[in-house]
């Protein structure tokens, strides 16, 4: 028998709970992953509330999008792994169990430098900063860019990377008390977002010029003040929603703003193929490889306080990967 933590009906942390499943015998390409680091993301929490919309899932379901461990068990045709090897994977639904049955298409080989914690607490992170930042807007040297929850997990990636880029980074933040995780991230400039518009800061800092992209993971609360930002032709990336969606918006705005253009991508876009994926894991492995990023998990728990650590992503206590131990 596998434990996990599942959840029958969306709603708040109580819905999670403990169950143990038997886990049977790997099908037709899949394998058997005995998961020995489990990854928590805001999309987790999304999926335990979401009624309807993008983000809604067929219950009841074990959470959790990403993890890794070792290779137990292989299924009849899989070729590409062996018994032994260490793999990873993103938005795979179901992550949050000691063992899964997963298809071998969704897992990619760990190299012997990025530790099977590193790869759960950045991997799915790692990937989303670098679609966005090589290709729904390429950043280039010479920009400047705005990251939004610069303190968290995807943006302190995006920081890092960014500057490494040669980009000049404005992040920010939602209190005075992350600033400092936000500057060690590779921020030039940090500023403290009240709800408002904070747009007169961010063009202060760059000359009174406008930046050429703000990535915003908040969603409602800064969406407004966020395109009040953009320089004339620069680009609106949205791809997340911390604090609600964004209300419908008149089209013509974007032509208001500058003829500025807005982007909501989604990872799963970019990794439908299983080229995708390996390409995409590629990029991220020789970022870490190369230095232009690390990870820094800020955050341990047992798989079983994974409630706890919900609690703490929904009310943006938390700076940095959060990953669990089965």
């Amino acid at each position: 028998m596998v434990r996990t933590i599942r959840v029958r009906e969306p709603g708040g942390v109580d819905v999670l709970e403990s169950a143990t499943v038997e886990l049977g015998q790997p099908a037709e390409g899949e394998v058997v992953l005995r998961q020995t680091a489990i990854g928590v993301n805001l999309i987790d929490t999304y999926h335990r509330t979401a009624t309807a919309g993008q983000y809604a899932i067929a219950r009841p379901a074990v959470l959790g999008v990403e993890a890794a461990g070792v290779i137990e068990a292989l299924g009849p045709g899989v070729t590409q792994f062996k018994v032994g090897d260490r793999a990873a994977y993103w938005m795979v639904i179901g992550a949050y169990a000691e063992k899964r049955i997963i298809p071998a298409a969704k897992l990619v080989k760990l190299p012997d430098f990025v530790s099977d914690e590193t790869a759960a607490a950045g991997l799915l992170k790692g990937v989303t900063a670098q679609y966005l930042l090589h290709r729904i807007y390429p950043v280039k040297d010479g920009d400047t860019v705005l990251v939004h929850a610069a303190a968290g997990g995807v943006g302190q990636l995006l920081c890092q990377w960014a500057r490494h880029l040669g980009a000049t980074v404005i992040g920010s933040v939602g209190s005075a008390a992350k600033k400092q995780a936000a500057a060690d991230a590779g921020c030039h400039h940090v500023i403290v977002h009240d709800g408002g518009d904070f747009s007169s800061q961010v063009k202060e800092l760059n000359g009174g010029q406008g930046v050429d992209v703000v990535y915003d993971s908040i969603g409602r609360e800064t969406f407004a003040a966020s395109l009040n930002c953009l320089r004339p032709l620069g680009m609106m990336v949205s791809f997340g929603q911390a604090s609600g969606a964004i209300p419908p918006i008149d089209i013509s705005v974007l032509a208001q703003k500058g003829s500025v253009f807005l982007a909501k991508p989604t990872l799963a876009t970019f990794s439908r193929e299983r080229s995708d994926i390996e390409s995409l894991a590629q990029g991220f492995f020789e970022a870490i490889g190369s230095g232009a990023i690390r990870i820094d998990v800020k955050h341990r728990a047992r798989l079983e306080e994974v409630g706890a650590m919900h609690s703490a992503l929904e009310a943006r206590q938390t700076t940095g990967p959060i990953v669990l131990t089965p």
